[in-house]
């Protein structure tokens, strides 16, 4: 069957924040060191520790955010360890990942150093679980204050005179977990503490986040909401897709069996059930939608690699990961009314990373190259889009062959993301333009798709699965007749004139 998509051109409903598009690097496994540091003094190509070809990589890719130091990890962070002559810097023991010593090399000088690097904007998560409202309130202070006080002159003392500029900064992380264990009541009334000592300094404007729920707990939202929502500007959920039956048997990165395909996409999908109830318990405390909701942890989760740290979290990336971003930045799309940030977890080497490294060695994923096809969508006026689409399977276990997006950039060019959630079959979509001022002239495609269910790039085969260009289609009186590779994920770039 023809899978028929309708994009209205002249209907736009919303703005496609360019966050997103963001990311989360936290001090796990080798995500920050190994991964994004490698220190001066390294033989890897580097620019003030940071490693050159990871960094060129994420700049290509535009990545708008940034969010660390964590996860768990933040909540028992203490930021002042990670400041001042590296020799002097205080060790920890990072009991959440792996048990591992942390050295506090890479630090907020480091962190937003690399920001700098990437041009892209600090999120950074402050400490609530084993924090104090004093800490906090330093940390702000010693980032974003110009003029004279404690924490500037110290700053200044550790080689930057000047403030930095801080947009995002959470109050806490995964509080109704490893950051506390807390009761959403409870909670709530530390962010409204926590966050009166999160000032503005100067021309300086943070936007406060605060902790929301996992999953599916509602009740921690209409708590949140109800009762701290006046004191922030944005709250947070994380969801995992986790194709096996529960943690401790989370499935395999590769050779997994058939039957989890479909499985994995199925619970990908259900992002789209998580932000419309969630958005739902936001739109009663904040129905002119002031109050983004922020996507800060998301991706796939899957069993570590055979012989690695456990405690590490490093795993394969395959094409499945790939649909998986694909979907799920597509539903982010579609709601950006509400979802003003998101952040696939994590960046390097951790989980659904975009880039994997072993020693001076890197490799972009699957994943990474969606996120570099998509990044047409920052910034864009999301399109209305009608569809009529085939169904893969039956009843409850069905999933749609086809997801898709499709905005307008500021030079009028319309973007639309097509996934082909159909492993085993091509996809045949026809995508009519309607609204169209001038005459449809040019379509241009990039695919990725992949032979296998769990086509991924290795350190000797950086290009197993990589875009190339699509030309399967016709242009036929501004109907763009198509067929979508197995397993694919497909951007059109069209142009009228």
């Amino acid at each position: 069957m023809t899978n028929r998509i309708t994009v209205n051109a002249d209907r736009a409903k919303g703005t496609i924040n360019r966050n997103i598009y963001g990311h989360f690097s936290e001090h796990l496994g080798r995500c920050i060191y190994e991964g994004l540091w490698v220190g001066e003094d390294s033989e890897i190509p580097n620019t003030k520790g940071i490693r050159n070809d990871v960094a060129a990589a994420l700049k290509k890719m535009k990545i708008p955010v940034l969010r660390w130091p964590g996860g768990c990890f933040a909540d028992e962070y203490h930021w002042k360890d990670g400041i001042g002559p590296k020799e002097n810097r205080k060790q920890m023991i990072n009991t959440h990942w792996g048990g591992v010593v942390e050295n506090n090399h890479f630090g907020t000088h480091e962190f937003m150093m690399l920001c700098e690097m990437l041009e892209c904007e600090p999120y950074i998560n402050g400490n609530v679980g084993s924090g104090t409202v004093q800490e906090m309130a330093d940390w702000v202070e010693y980032l974003t204050f110009e003029g004279v006080s404690p924490m500037a002159e110290l700053r200044e003392a550790n080689g930057r005179p000047e403030p930095w500029k801080v947009k995002y900064f959470g109050v806490g992380n995964e509080n109704w977990g490893c950051g506390g264990n807390m009761r959403p009541e409870y909670y709530a009334d530390l962010y409204r503490q926590f966050q009166t000592y999160v000032r503005n300094y100067g021309s300086n404007r943070i936007h406060k986040i605060a902790c929301g729920p996992n999953t599916d707990d509602y009740h921690w939202m209409e708590t949140l909401m109800k009762q701290a929502h006046r004191f922030m500007d944005s709250i947070t959920v994380h969801y995992y897709t986790v194709p096996g039956d529960s943690w401790q048997e989370k499935g395999a990165a590769t050779g997994f069996p058939e039957d989890m395909w479909r499985v994995t996409l199925k619970k990908a999908l259900f992002m789209e059930e998580l932000i419309s109830k969630h958005s739902a318990i936001m739109d009663q405390y904040d129905p002119d939608k002031r109050i983004g909701l922020l996507v800060d942890e998301w991706g796939t989760w899957h069993d570590v690699e055979p012989g690695t740290n456990p405690g590490f979290l490093y795993q394969q990336n395959t094409i499945r990961d790939a649909l998986v971003a694909g979907i799920s930045l597509n539903i982010f799309n579609e709601h950006c009314d509400r979802v003003q940030m998101a952040n696939i977890a994590q960046l390097v080497n951790v989980l659904q990373a975009v880039i994997l490294t072993e020693g001076e060695k890197m490799v972009l994923t699957p994943t990474y190259h969606v996120f570099d096809m998509y990044k047409v969508h920052q910034d864009a006026q999301l399109l209305d889009v009608h569809q009529s689409i085939t169904e893969l399977g039956e009843g409850k276990q069905a999933i749609p062959q086809i997801s898709v997006s499709a905005s307008k950039d500021e030079e009028g060019r319309i973007h639309i993301s097509l996934c082909n959630l159909d492993h085993q079959a091509g996809a045949k979509v026809e995508v009519e333009l309607r609204g169209l001022v001038d005459k449809l002239v040019s379509v241009q495609g990039t695919t990725l798709t992949s032979d296998a269910i769990d086509g991924h790039n290795t350190f000797e085969e950086k290009d197993n699965v990589a875009p190339t260009e699509f030309t399967a289609f016709n242009l036929i009186d501004q109907v763009i007749h198509a067929e979508l590779p197995p397993m694919s994920v497909t951007v059109l770039a069209l142009t009228a004139e």
